[in-house]
């Protein structure tokens, strides 16, 4: 950690402990005692389950302050109010939160104090799951995960959490300490502009497209690729939250976006290239996330393709080129942003397509570098625009969303 961020106290910070029923509840003390060493008031609202793991009296005697269980005190009825709870906090914590938690968080479920107050908070969420691998790696699991970093919250994990540890163990809790020191990187003068709520483009209309395409072969199988949609995504909501309105087209992917998101949901090129080409003139911005088929097979059999023969000739054609086509539609005051995938000679191969599609600046990233790209929650990219580069570290793709929007902020 660097030392400006080590040099940050969480001092008069007003922070909502939620805890779940998980055996990892004990690490709540822990957490408790680091946030109130570096000065922050901690209020705990823990549900049910969470009391079978851990006593509120233990947790009150760490905080001084009663603990929140249930919407009306037992002693003397008095309401307890998640509204003014949301309003009161500078920052909720969920720690350690349960894959039953997730499920209620990403669909609204509120049928506890804890998910109420979560879901009546204005400040800053940060979630740090605990649960076993496999309940950990379920779909399902992953599906609210993913919701939930879509709805902006951060997800603090041991692998690959907002920072990462390096430890191995997915699912298992982060460790308390590891967990303040996200909440202190948050919280530094030096990062906190990326994650202030800014409207730099208020009246600005941006089109991103995201996700794979699927290029039929038959009526059960296809041509695709492993892209998860996340970057494309991550880009959609940090707009929404800048201010624009936002129109994504998105490939077949699981993920789920703000509703405030206009959303067109496209398999092939072919309605992904009609859907850009039909928006892209109302839009001041267009930013060619999706990882598209550059070929399609030349015929789609009406019928399931059988196994006969040793072998299968497939006939591939050139799909349209999006990124082309709407560097030619560009106007003055248009701007458009491509992405370039390599697995060799990067920069050369990048450069290049940023001079055929006539674009602003090129978003190139490498299948070399491990852990990024495709199903990844973290890229590592490099901005290349006509005369100048700017590499980035590797980040998680909320974060790099910023980046990438911060450097077309500067065009519009």
């Amino acid at each position: 950690m660097n030392s400006i961020i080590d040099n940050v106290m969480l001092e008069g910070k007003k922070i909502v402990l939620g805890i779940t029923g998980s055996i990892a509840a004990y690490k709540s003390c822990l957490l408790i005692r680091e946030l109130i060493k570096k000065g922050a008031e901690v209020q705990v609202v823990i549900t049910p389950a969470g009391r079978e793991f851990i006593t509120p009296i233990t947790l009150s005697a760490l905080t001084h302050k009663p603990v929140i269980s249930e919407f009306f005190s037992q002693k003397d009825g008095t309401w307890n109010s998640h509204v003014d709870l949301g309003l009161w906090a500078d920052a909720m914590v969920i720690a350690p939160c349960t894959a039953a938690s997730l499920g209620k968080m990403a669909n609204g479920v509120a049928d506890n104090m804890l998910i109420t107050t979560y879901l009546s908070m204005k400040a800053p969420v940060f979630i740090a799951p605990a649960m076993d691998l496999d309940m950990y790696k379920h779909p399902s699991t992953q599906k609210n995960l993913d919701t939930l970093r879509g709805y902006g919250y951060h997800i603090i994990e041991p692998a690959n959490g907002f920072l990462a540890s390096g430890l191995e163990g997915k699912g298992r809790m982060e460790a308390p300490e590891n967990i303040v020191k996200s909440l202190e990187y948050f919280f530094s003068e030096s990062i906190t502009s990326k994650y202030t709520e800014r409207r730099d483009l208020q009246g600005k209309t941006i089109l991103i497209t995201a996700g794979p395409t699927y290029e039929r072969l038959d009526p059960v199988r296809f041509i695709g690729n492993y892209s998860s949609g996340k970057m494309g995504f991550a880009l959609a909501e940090d707009c929404l939250q800048r201010g624009a309105k936002v129109i994504l087209i998105a490939g077949p992917v699981s993920l789920t976006c703000s509703a405030a998101i206009e959303r067109i949901d496209v398999e092939s090129c072919n309605e992904m290239y009609d859907a850009t080409v039909r928006e892209y003139p109302k839009c001041d911005a267009a930013i060619l996330c999706a990882a598209v088929a550059d070929f399609r097979p030349q015929q789609i059999a009406n019928h399931k393709i059988k196994r006969e023969g040793d072998n299968l000739t497939l006939t591939l054609i050139p799909t349209q080129d999006i990124a082309a086509t709407i560097g030619k539609m560009k106007s003055e005051k248009q701007r458009l942003v491509v992405f370039a995938l390599e697995t060799n000679e990067e920069e050369h191969n990048a450069r290049k397509k940023l001079e055929r599609k006539k674009a602003d600046f090129i978003v190139l990233n490498s299948t070399r570098n491990p852990g990024t790209t495709f199903q990844s929650d973290d890229n590592q990219i490099t901005i290349i625009s006509k005369d100048r580069k700017k590499v980035y570290d590797k980040k998680p793709k909320a974060e790099v969303a910023r980046d990438i929007i911060n450097e077309l902020v500067s065009l519009l």
